[in-house]
């Protein structure tokens, strides 16, 4: 087989698989909004959120109105992030519609708004998370989320949907005029972004652990030997002590922080020990791209 008809075969691999994750991210979207959180009049914010109100109101097709309010974006998108990604955010924004408005017509799970609001969260939030691993969108929030990180890539995808959905939620509570419809879509859109965080941005949490401490060479080797983990010596000056320290830095998962943490207080009690979270690790004993 030649260069050229592998790296075809590659790329028609690729693109098949996120299309798989497009239909199935965005049939999980549809389920949780049509079977928990329209029923209820709760909002999942954004543009759903507004297609909410008209579907009350006017009595329009929810995903109908979904994909019309998502042109706009779509124009927007395709100067900031290119013919690719609007092609998928345009399929994707076409299977949630068309799979809301087939699930519309079937029975739903529970009126109960707090159960609505929980699963319908965990749900919506699993299905966007996969939609967004296919570097995809089904329009709305994530994909001004998406835009608005190619300026400020610092800006975390849940966060950024979040703050957007709260606008749309106060929205709804207006036209409504129920203040429990809000209260009961923040939970909903606190959950969402909560999965999307851990879904997108990564499971894998780690451990960043510092140590200071007279016997330092003591502590890394019963690390190394005990834990298996490498350990990296940091120069380092107390400015108040004006002592010259060797810092004790390592990576390890939240298990291992914890022995880690108990190792060096076996040996030396007074040691100064730091434990923060690391949201993701790459390279040899964790993950690889």
């Amino acid at each position: 087989m030649s260069l050229k008809k592998k790296k075809r075969k590659l790329i028609i691999k690729k693109y098949s698989f996120e299309l798989i994750q497009i239909i199935i991210g965005t049939f999980l979207m549809a389920f949780g909004v049509s079977q928990f959180l329209l029923p209820n009049q709760l909002s999942s914010g954004g543009v759903t959120g507004i297609a909410t109100i008209t579907y009350y109101f006017f009595n329009l097709p929810m995903g109908l109105t979904i994909f019309a309010l998502n042109i706009p974006l779509f124009i927007l998108s395709w100067i900031k992030k290119g013919k690719s990604f609007v092609i998928k955010g345009i399929l994707g924004t076409g299977f949630l519609s068309l799979f809301i408005d087939l699930l519309d017509k079937y029975a739903v799970l529970t009126q109960d708004r707090l159960l609505a609001c929980i699963y319908g969260g965990i749900i919506v939030g699993l299905g966007t998370s996969i939609v967004l691993r296919a570097d995809a969108s089904t329009g709305g929030t994530d994909m001004l989320a998406y835009v608005i990180r190619e300026y400020n890539p610092q800006y975390r995808t849940g966060n950024l949907i979040g703050t957007i959905d709260i606008i749309i939620i106060i929205i709804n509570v207006i036209v409504f005029k129920q203040i429990e419809i809000g209260l009961y879509s923040a939970i909903g859109i606190y959950i969402m972004g909560k999965i999307i965080d851990v879904v997108f941005e990564g499971v894998n949490f780690t451990k960043m652990i510092y140590i200071v401490s007279d016997k330092y060479l003591e502590i890394s080797e019963k690390i190394v030997e005990h834990v298996g983990r490498g350990i990296t010596g940091i120069y380092a000056k107390g400015m108040y002590t004006n002592d010259e320290k060797i810092m004790l830095w390592c990576i390890a998962s939240r298990n291992e922080a914890m022995r880690i943490k108990q190792i060096s207080k076996k040996i030396d009690p007074r040691s100064f020990v730091v434990i923060s979270n690391a949201r993701e690790a790459y390279g040899i004993g964790f993950k690889r791209e």
